[in-house]
């Protein structure tokens, strides 16, 4: 080999690896969204927890480097659109509430079916846990239908009651108006109310015009949307904590992320899924003084009217396993799982559901 010759096969050699050195360093680039806004407990999670850590631990543990292009509050997908969002690739890690998917994850609101549940949501998600583990099904779903993976749970507050009006009984609501999401719609119905389907992104609209007078809603949504002003009455009549959000990640985009990157996104999602729990926790009293000292009449009403409008649901969560379970889907298995896992964690029911 002439020195020429020699030359020109170290300088090839030397950009092959300058541009393979390149190559490891690369960004991979994910975009991240959540139709709802930081406002939300679970998506000021997924800006101020999630992205950060992730970033981190990939820069600090491998030879790559992870950038997040963030899009909440609708400015990449609209509530009701994550699930199609991260089907289609618009984007590849979604932040969502299941209840906008009543038809295609009918079962994935299975808390929602057992209504005066936990008010814990570290409980909540403990009790949503020993689900998802033991029946496979409500992961794998994720990826047969929809092309996504399940990466984490996310735990919602303990849902009460706002208004515009003060109410002590179950009958004084007949005939009233009252916006819920979803599945949790049923609970108005059985009590006599008329439900209305809406998002937190109108509530405050909706109960200033009087599209309805109140929401179903736990307290940091009451508090961060403002809803106190509209609806001064807080009554805590503890529909319980629900886990019924998730974060998804894009099933191709996942498949083309190093392994060890994804051990981290995985690591960081447990952490993420643990922290709604924890956080919306230590929240709660502190969002139930805010609103107190935001002027609203924040309330308890004894045991009876909890149990009352228990009564009124009793024979609904068979009515939803017969259902499900007609659709071929595990819906008694789920439910019995439930009602255990929650006796398991010390809950004891107000009525006790049966499925049969």
């Amino acid at each position: 080999m002439t020195i020429r010759t020699l030359v020109k096969a170290l300088a090839c050699a030397g950009f092959v690896a300058a541009a393979t050195a390149a190559s490891a360093q690369e960004a991979i680039r994910l975009r991240i969204a959540s139709g709802h806004p930081p406002a939300n407990t679970y998506v000021n999670l997924m800006q101020s927890f999630f992205v950060p850590e992730v970033t981190k631990r990939v820069a600090a543990k491998t030879k790559h480097k992870v950038e997040f292009v963030e899009g909440y509050g609708g400015a990449m997908v609209k509530v009701a659109d994550t699930l199609e969002g991260v089907q289609s690739g618009i984007i590849d890690i979604g932040g969502f509430c299941f209840c906008f998917e009543p038809s295609n994850l009918p079962l994935h609101a299975f808390q929602v079916m057992l209504p005066f549940g936990t008010m814990d949501p570290v409980t909540s998600l403990k009790v949503a846990r020993a689900v998802y583990d033991k029946v496979p099904y409500m992961s794998k779903v994720f990826e047969d239908k929809f092309r996504q993976k399940l990466i984490a749970l996310i735990a919602d507050n303990g849902y009460n009651l706002g208004t515009t009006m003060e109410w002590n009984n179950v009958s004084d609501l007949k005939g009233v108006k009252l916006a819920g999401a979803g599945l949790n719609l049923k609970w108005l119905e059985f009590a006599g109310a008329v439900p209305v389907q809406g998002s937190l992104v109108e509530a405050y609209t909706g109960l200033q015009t009087g599209v309805y007078n109140g929401w179903i809603m736990f307290p940091s949504g009451y508090v961060n949307f403002k809803l106190y002003e509209q609806g001064k009455y807080y009554t805590e009549i503890g529909f319980g904590a629900i886990t019924w959000h998730g974060l998804t990640v894009n099933s191709a985009r996942w498949s083309r992320i190093p392994k060890e990157v994804q051990d981290i996104i995985l690591e960081v999602a447990k952490e993420y899924e643990a922290k709604t729990g924890t956080v919306n926790k230590e929240n709660y009293p502190k969002q139930v003084e805010e609103l107190k000292a935001k002027g609203a009449v924040v309330r308890k009403l004894p045991d009876k009217v909890a149990q009352d409008w228990a009564k009124s649901l009793d024979k609904w969560p068979a009515q939803m396993a017969k259902e499900l379970d007609g659709k071929g889907l595990p819906g008694t298995e789920v439910l019995e799982i439930t009602l255990k896992a929650a006796e398991d964690n010390g809950h004891k029911w107000p009525v006790r559901y049966s499925t049969k």
